[in-house]
């Protein structure tokens, strides 16, 4: 009888365990708003957005106030459009405010940062947010770098050149 009480009682610590593993990845993913339908959808263009994700946070002065729920390209100017979806909390986000794709960190994850227009018109479900900054994408700021360090020592070479 104590043989069949233990296996009961190591069931349930099983049981725990996976529940604890199931809330734990959602935390950790940060999807504790999903199923939630309290917000409101704007949509912003981005010539590149480097390594931004659906579920990546939107933030308004550090504080995250929705999530990048959609990310597409345009058939006509093969741009990616991001759907943003906005806390109810935020429906006074004045219609000309701007969207910057920044990163957390040197190499950390990609979000969208929001900053505040001054229009009196604000943001609505299916409106679209008109300035947006592209990613900064380290590998292309390296190139540009070497290409001009590579320019140059080139003009460096030609000037020592013609001085012979």
């Amino acid at each position: 009888m104590q043989s069949r009480a233990l296996e009961i009682l190591v069931g349930l610590f099983v049981c725990l365990g996976v529940a604890a593993v199931f809330v734990l990845t959602f935390r950790v993913a940060s999807l504790d708003t999903v199923g939630r339908g309290d917000g409101y959808r704007v949509t912003a263009m981005f010539e590149n957005i480097g390594g931004l994700k659906v579920g990546s946070a939107v933030t308004l002065s550090g504080v995250k106030v929705g999530r990048v729920q959609n990310i597409a390209i345009d058939p006509d100017t093969f741009e990616a459009v991001a759907t943003l979806v906005i806390s109810q909390a935020y429906s006074t986000l004045p219609e000309d405010s701007s969207a910057k794709i920044l990163t957390a960190g040197l190499l950390g994850e990609q979000y969208i940062g929001l900053e505040v227009g001054g229009a009196e018109e604000v943001l609505k479900e299916g409106s679209r947010i008109k300035s947006t900054q592209s990613a900064l994408v380290l590998e292309n700021l390296i190139g540009q770098f070497l290409t001009n360090m590579a320019s140059r020592s080139n003009d460096a070479g030609n000037a020592a050149q013609k001085q012979e």
